[in-house]
């Protein structure tokens, strides 16, 4: 059976809301919950971001499910830093925790000031950061002069297992690539023959773990009420790689975004009032080889959303995978 998770998006919600939310997944049924890692949200009418680390600490104590997070060292986060924050979760909560690393967004990197790589300078700088966080979960003393600049780091509190480290990954390209280093690999919904791309990529190349996959869903009584919903808070979705790596405000994936298509926005969330039919939908998604499947809906009331998912959208979804 597919490991079904919740999505807790902290660009649309207070810290302390999404928390409830969080615990009231567990409690719906969900199997585990994942979050994003953002500086600032992708449009203003989202209009939050929380520190998505203190929301993980706290998460973790008051759940008993495993939560995850989608991270980005190098440029924002230095490697150390994030291995660290890593290593403490790992060691409170023995089996919970683990992140998805990625090589990130201008959107929240810009801050530092630094310069915005290139794609191919971003994951030789994630493929760094990954080593040198693996090197320290182990115990050894680091010290690494590339892409990222680490002085005789070591960590001390260590977990007795260390949490596992699974690539982001969009394209087939890149989940070729990860193969390599992660653990498993995390990617989000998009053209089924697409996403079958990204996974015979990550596994003809060796690629090991669980295949983790997000999936947007507006959630509503009525058609219209979701696609409402879904044309407020994730227009931005039209917005497809590279153009979304290099856009810096929220402000800007809304003028990239314009006047959005119907047609193209229900072609990167599932609009959806009918709990048959989004289980259907989801399934097929899950069938094209993924272990564990995460739900967000798009909205920032979750209430409605995590009612239905507990009666109806998760045992009609369960009988199909």
């Amino acid at each position: 059976m597919v490991f079904i998770g919740f999505h807790a998006s902290h660009e649309q919600l207070p810290p302390s809301a999404l928390l409830d939310d969080v615990c009231r997944a567990e409690e719906a049924g969900f199997d585990g919950a994942m979050c994003s890692d953002h500086l600032a949200p992708w449009s203003p009418r989202q209009g939050e971001s929380g520190f998505a680390w203190s929301g993980l600490g706290a998460a973790l104590a008051r759940t008993r499910f495993p939560i995850g997070v989608v991270t980005a060292p190098g440029q924002r986060y230095h490697p150390v830093i994030v291995a660290q924050a890593a290593a403490t979760l790992a060691e409170m909560f023995p089996g919970r925790f683990w992140a998805a690393l990625g090589s990130g967004e201008a959107m929240n990197e810009h801050v530092t000031g630094d310069p915005w790589p290139t794609k191919d300078e971003r994951n030789a700088r994630l493929l760094e950061s990954a080593a040198v966080m693996r090197r320290l979960l182990a115990g050894e003393e680091v010290s690494h002069d590339g892409h990222v600049t680490v002085h005789r780091a070591r960590l001390w509190s260590l977990p007795s297992v260390a949490p596992s480290f699974l690539a982001a990954a969009v394209s087939a390209e890149t989940a070729g690539w990860a193969a390599s280093w992660a653990d498993g690999l995390a990617t989000v919904a998009q053209a089924p023959d697409a996403l079958r791309g990204v996974v015979d990529a990550y596994r003809s190349a060796g690629g090991r773990g669980p295949c983790v996959l997000q999936v947007h869903v507006s959630w509503a009584d009525s058609d219209e009420e979701a696609m409402a919903i879904a044309r407020d808070q994730w227009r931005h979705g039209v917005i497809t790689p590279p153009r979304t790596w290099d856009i810096e405000q929220p402000e800007e994936f809304d003028g990239a975004a314009g006047q959005v298509d119907d047609e193209a926005l229900r072609g990167a969330v599932i609009v959806a009032h009918d709990p048959d039919d989004l289980a259907e939908r989801v399934g097929e998604l899950a069938a094209i080889g993924f272990d564990r499947v995460y739900l967000h809906h798009v909205g920032q009331e979750q209430s409605g959303f995590l009612a239905a998912a507990e009666t109806a959208i998760l045992p009609r979804l369960r009988e199909r995978t």
